[in-house]
C-alpha cells in the first residue's frame, strides 16, 4: 500500500514538473508575441505618421497649385483702368446701335464648266485588271458601281488640257 502511495507521489511529482515546464514555454512564446506586438504597434504608429506627413504635403500642393494667390490688390489699381467712366459725360446720351449690311457676291458653280468646254479633253482611267476584280469574301466577280472624277487642269505653254482622271469603284 505504502508503494502504491509513493508511486502516486512519483507519477504526481512528474506530472507537476512536466505541468511547470509546459507553464515556462507557454510564458516564453507570451514574451515573444508581446514583443512582436509591441514591434508591430511601433511599425503601425511610424507609418500612420507617414501617412499624415503626405497627406498634408499633398494639400499644401493643392493649395499652392489651386489656392488663392497671396497677392493681394490695391483698390486704387483696380481704378487705374476706368478711364472711359471717369472722362464721360453723363449728360450725353449713349450711342445708338449700328447695324452693317453687305452682300456677297455668289459663285455661280456652272461659270467654270462654261470656261472648261472649249478646252480639249485627255482623260485617264484607272481600271482594275481581271484578276483583280474578284471579291476577297466571297469570290465573286466585282462589277462597276460609279465613277470618282478628279479634274485638274495641265497648262503647256501656249496649250492648256483639261484631263480627267477616272477612277472606278467597285462594290
Amino acid at each position: 500500500m505504502i508503494n502504491r502511495r509513493i508511486t502516486a507521489i512519483i507519477i504526481l511529482m512528474k506530472t507537476i514538473n512536466n505541468a511547470a515546464q509546459i507553464i515556462k514555454q507557454l510564458n516564453e512564446k507570451l514574451t515573444e508575441q508581446n514583443d512582436k506586438i509591441l514591434g508591430l504597434e511601433q511599425q503601425n504608429a511610424e507609418l500612420d505618421a507617414k501617412v499624415k506627413w503626405y497627406e498634408e504635403q499633398f494639400r499644401l500642393s493643392q493649395q499652392q497649385r489651386f489656392g488663392s494667390s497671396s497677392e493681394k490688390t490695391d483698390s486704387m489699381q483696380l481704378n487705374l483702368f476706368n478711364e472711359a467712366e471717369d472722362t464721360a459725360d453723363p449728360k450725353i446720351s449713349e450711342p445708338g446701335i449700328e447695324t452693317i449690311t453687305y452682300e456677297r457676291k455668289k459663285r455661280n458653280p456652272g461659270q467654270r464648266e462654261a470656261k472648261l468646254k472649249d478646252l480639249p479633253v485627255e482623260e485617264i482611267e484607272y481600271e482594275l485588271e481581271e484578276s483583280e476584280q474578284i471579291c476577297p469574301c466571297c469570290q465573286g466577280n466585282l462589277h462597276k458601281m460609279g465613277a470618282e472624277i478628279r479634274q485638274e487642269l495641265k497648262i503647256i505653254p501656249a496649250q492648256v488640257i483639261l484631263v480627267k482622271h477616272m477612277e472606278y469603284k467597285y462594290a
